[in-house]
């Protein structure tokens, strides 16, 4: 695919009914997002609720990738707003294939990196299919350490599959 135009921006309320589309395109054509085919039920009001209320909470955020006036990726940064736990979000990235390998993912870790700062963020975590060997490329490449694993975590088809943590630590 040639590179086009890419903006990186938060997500909006009127996203929603694209980015369920994005979601429901990222289930069926890799095994790497956790829900499978036809198991993603929300429905186009819902999920503009869930990112109204994504958004006025404050301590998460979506940002997406648009090319073209479509989304073609995305990365959750979603956190908490307990005290123990409110300095860390966990993260969930989806790019499109035809998409990868175009600077989306570092782009969108750039982003949320401000957006991080920006709110005195100290842990940025993750977790990944341990033969997800592009993933954790980009993880690493953006800072990211493992922390452990997973054992036996995700049933994919016919086999167990290990998943890594991963993690950035932030300065405080």
């Amino acid at each position: 695919m040639n590179r086009m135009n890419v903006n990186i921006r938060n997500i909006r309320e009127e996203d929603a009914e694209a980015y369920l589309e994005l979601c429901h395109t990222l289930d069926r054509e890799t095994e790497f997002m956790m829900l499978e085919p036809g198991e993603r039920l929300i429905t186009p009001e819902e999920q503009r609720q869930k990112i109204a209320a994504l958004l006025e909470a404050g301590h998460s955020m979506v940002f997406v990738a648009e090319a073209d006036e479509h989304l073609v990726g995305y990365l959750g940064a979603y956190g908490s707003s307990y005290q123990r736990n409110g300095h860390s979000v966990y993260l969930v990235l989806g790019i499109l294939q035809a998409f990868s390998g175009q600077g989306i993912g570092t782009r969108l870790f750039a982003e949320l990196h401000r957006w991080a700062e920006a709110r005195n963020l100290h842990r940025l975590e993750l977790t990944v299919m341990a033969h997800n060997e592009a993933a954790i490329a980009l993880y690493k490449k953006t800072g990211f350490e493992v922390e452990g694993i997973k054992k036996d975590s995700i049933r994919l088809r016919d086999r167990f599959v290990d998943e890594l943590y991963m993690a950035k630590l932030l300065p405080s």
